[in-house]
């Protein structure tokens, strides 16, 4: 994912005496010159720290008394989140000999009062909370912290927490460092804050930190090393513990026969996604995937209306907290390739430039990254990406993916795909996938290939993971699903140009309209049903077509055959028609 903003701490993180250091300054100047937002959060009041430190118009928000109060210093705009301390708790500190200092919602005091400070809250019966920041002691209003500031400024300025790197350095800082997807913490605070940091920055003072910022800042993409905090849920192995996969920005690759699943995995990764609050936008080739609108902030696009523009797609994705779901099921094929090859590296442009959406998932991508210049498409850089294809071997060799591809694989028959995910996605781990396993997955089950660090160089066995919104699954899309011409079903025989089906809904069309001698050629053969064997891949319907091309011996049966074998593949794709409802008679 691409870095767009930064959190800082002030005190013990930037400076030791309410002043910027030149490097600091120097390095945050720069960083906003390369486009990266830079928003301070400190617990101090506002008017203390422009006495001590001036004008911040470097950054491009503040983040005031804890989280309680906004500052955008370009448009001189303030905002306070939280209610003021109530005139009685301030009446009982002063009574009791408390010294503080009021914000706008915050009561600072020495952290030595804080038993006198609790005993006024339980007496009082008020709903505040004690932070301590190193020896001070804060009281905020519940549900304010940092983080909450934090999110609201980041909000106004339409940068997701999750392109964030924060950096702190006290008790403070945890839950900021921990709303980021990355938390830094400086090497010289506290002990308890570096536990649980992604990452330290080592050195004695503020210069270190300006050269972390000037470092990070000319990186395309946040370092997949410093990711690790954030997961999904993939099932459980065979031996009930969860396998869990590291977000880390990676790209997913996900294979597997028709009718295996693959959509199904590919939704719940999504699901996770999003209640993670990543921005998701799928790529819906067949409409397996528009149940997620159910999940806050999904929003539906195309389907039975036009799809969306370009313009229309940048403003939605201007969002970080809106995924969007492109339903391409009612384009015709050759539209929906035109369009997703032009939204590719519309999406591309608008990650390098805001970092959102987070993921694209490109559904049946065979469908546009089998042949020409595809390495357009695809910014291996940035990666991020969930692909599902059960062609694999087709995808041009110029849709370069990632080298932290993570692949997994739902039942597969062919050898063939088998041998083509692992030689893109683990041909280092030397390790051969144990073929006869993969075909013989169940349908709840898939296996995590040996390339990611999760499966510690061995082929992983799961039970996939329910998903929360419903998937249903759309047969009836495989009966326009194109092939490629050497793959299409040439009825006849001989040097003549003969017909050609290059979809399941052309060949039932073709096959009614054969002559009973060209027929009983194609059955007894059994070319029908090893076509849809091999080409489909759909075992259940080739044998009960091999049933049909068994009995029918005869010429004179040929046609009642060929209906056989049309019917067969209705009712194998077509939906079941629903019975009209009785309607009450407004008589």
């Amino acid at each position: 994912m691409k870095l767009s903003a930064f959190a800082l701490d002030f005190d013990g993180t930037l400076t030791f005496d309410g002043r910027l250091p030149s490097p600091v300054a120097e390095a945050i100047a720069d960083a906003r010159r390369h486009g990266i937002v830079m928003v301070l959060a400190t617990g101090r009041r506002l008017d203390d720290l422009h006495a001590c430190a001036g004008e911040l118009t470097i950054f491009d928000a503040i983040v005031g008394e804890n989280g309680a109060v906004l500052e955008f210093p370009a448009r001189g705009r303030r905002a306070v989140l939280a209610r003021p301390p109530a005139p009685v708790f301030l009446e009982q500190l002063t009574q009791r000999g408390v010294p503080f200092v009021v914000g706008s919602s915050i009561v600072e005091t020495d952290g030595g009062a804080a038993p006198v400070v609790l005993e006024v809250l339980h007496r009082l019966q008020l709903p505040l909370v004690l932070a301590f920041n190193r020896g001070r002691l804060m009281i905020l209003p519940p549900a304010i912290a940092k983080s909450t500031g934090l999110r609201e400024a980041l909000r106004s300025i339409r940068v997701s927490l999750h392109n964030t790197i924060a950096i702190g350095d006290a008790e403070n800082d945890h839950d900021m460092l921990d709303a980021c997807e990355v938390g830094v913490a400086v090497g010289w605070g506290s002990a308890a804050l570096k536990a649980v940091a992604d990452e330290v920055v080592e050195g004695r003072g503020p210069d270190a930190v300006a050269r972390y910022i000037q470092r990070a800042s000319r990186q395309t993409r946040l370092s997949a090393a410093q990711m690790g905090r954030r997961s999904m849920l993939l099932g459980h192995r065979t031996n009930r513990a969860e396998l869990r996969l590291a977000l880390r920005g990676r790209t997913i690759l996900i294979g597997g026969e028709p009718g295996s699943g693959k959509s199904a995995l590919a939704g719940l990764l999504c699901e996770q996604l999003i209640l993670q609050g990543y921005c998701v936008c799928v790529l819906d080739a067949e409409g397996d995937f528009v149940s997620l609108r159910t999940l806050p902030g999904v929003v539906v696009l195309g389907g039975e209306d036009a799809l969306p523009t370009a313009r229309e797609l940048t403003r939605t994705l201007e969002y970080p907290d809106v995924s969007v779901v492109i339903d391409l099921s009612k384009t015709p094929h050759r539209d929906k390739v035109t369009y997703v090859r032009g939204v590719l590296p519309l999406l591309n442009t608008l990650r390098r430039r805001t970092g959102l959406p987070h993921k694209i998932l490109l559904d049946e991508a065979h469908y546009f990254l089998w042949a020409g210049s595809v390495n357009h498409l695809i910014d291996p850089e940035l990666a991020g990406y969930i692909i599902v294809t059960y062609r694999l071997s087709t995808i041009s060799p110029d849709a370069r993916l990632p080298q932290d591809t993570v692949a997994i694989l739902r039942r597969e028959s062919d050898a063939h795909e088998v041998q083509a995910l692992a030689a893109m996605c683990c041909p280092a781990s030397g390790q051969a996938l144990p073929k006869s396993l993969v075909a013989r997955l169940g349908p709840e089950e898939a296996v995590l290939l040996p390339g990611a660090d999760e499966a510690h160089g061995e082929v992983v066995r799961f039970t996939v993971a329910p998903r929360l919104t419903e998937h249903v699954r759309h047969r009836s899309k495989y009966l326009d699903m194109p092939i490629a011409d050497a793959q299409a079903f040439v009825f006849g025989e001989g040097p003549r140009a003969r017909p050609h089906a290059r979809t399941m809904k052309e060949f039932m069309s073709l096959l009614g309209s054969q002559p009973p001698a060209v027929l009983q050629g194609h059955l007894r053969r059994h070319d029908f049903s090893r076509w849809i064997e091999h080409v489909f891949r759909d075992g259940p319907l080739a044998a009960r077509v091999r049933g049909i091309e068994d009995w029918s011996e005869r010429d004179d049966m040929a046609r009642d055959a060929a209906e056989a074998i049309s019917q067969a593949i209705r009712a194998r794709y077509e939906p079941p028609v629903e019975p009209f409802a009785r309607t009450r008679s407004t008589a």
